[in-house]
This record gives structure tokens, C-alpha cells and sequence, in this order.
């Protein structure tokens, strides 16, 4: 895998809007349903907002009805990296780009076949590439 991508808080703040940057590089979220791709069908590849590492196939999107979102597998395995994520009262596994370390979203085991996961992940974090 290639070096990881690191600028300042300065330099990600001058390339990303205020809620893409209060998302992927700190870590917080959008309100459900009001995310640009929650409800998105269109056909391409969502990639990193900060460093465009591809990282989900739109045809791995699916409706769980959650408001954000949501995969049930990223475009390759090495396209993402997860770790604990122990706020709010309670355990979850954090999704991160693996190239930046940009916060996605979180990953939880509710999903549909074949994988049974669930990505659900902040539209502010992603890019949609069309076909």
C-alpha cells in the first residue's frame, strides 16, 4: 500500500467544505435523510472526498432505510480500515479511508447477503464518480 496521505487541519480545511471537513477529518456526521446520496441510484463509484481513493461500487448500495448511505461491501478490501469506536456509550467499529484516515462512517453486521454488513457511511465523506 502507498504512503499515507497527511496534511494539517489547514491545508484539509482550504480543500474541503465546513461539513465534509466536521465529518472526515473529525469524525462527525450528517443528520439522517439529508445526505446527498442516501437516496442516490445513479451508476459509478463513490470515492474518498479528501483524497479520492476509490472506495465503494454504487451497485454494492442498497436501501436499509437508515437515512445514510449504505454498502454491504467496499470496492476492495484494502480500500477501507476500521477500529473500535467506544463513544457515545457504546461499541462500534469505525470506518476510515485507508489511504487518508478520513472518517466514512461505521460498519455493523445487520446487512443484506453475501456479505451480512453493513456500511453505512456519510454522504459528506463521500464522491460520487458516475458510469
Amino acid at each position: 500500500m502507498a504512503e499515507k496521505i497527511r496534511k494539517s487541519d489547514a491545508e484539509w480545511r482550504a480543500q474541503l467544505t465546513p461539513e465534509q471537513f466536521h465529518v472526515a477529518r473529525e469524525g462527525g456526521t450528517e443528520r439522517a435523510f439529508t445526505g446527498e446520496y442516501a437516496n442516490t441510484k445513479t451508476p459509478g463509484t463513490y470515492v474518498c472526498v479528501c483524497c479520492g481513493q476509490p472506495l465503494f461500487d454504487a451497485a454494492a448500495k442498497f436501501d436499509s432505510g437508515t437515512g445514510w448511505p449504505s454498502f454491504f461491501q467496499p470496492l476492495t478490501a484494502d480500500a477501507v480500515a476500521t477500529e473500535s469506536d467506544d463513544s457515545l456509550f457504546m461499541r462500534r467499529i469505525e470506518v476510515l479511508c485507508s489511504s487518508c484516515d478520513a472518517h466514512l462512517g461505521h460498519v455493523f453486521d445487520d446487512g443484506p447477503r453475501p456479505t451480512g454488513l453493513r456500511y453505512c457511511m456519510s454522504s459528506a465523506s463521500l464522491k460520487l464518480q458516475p458510469k
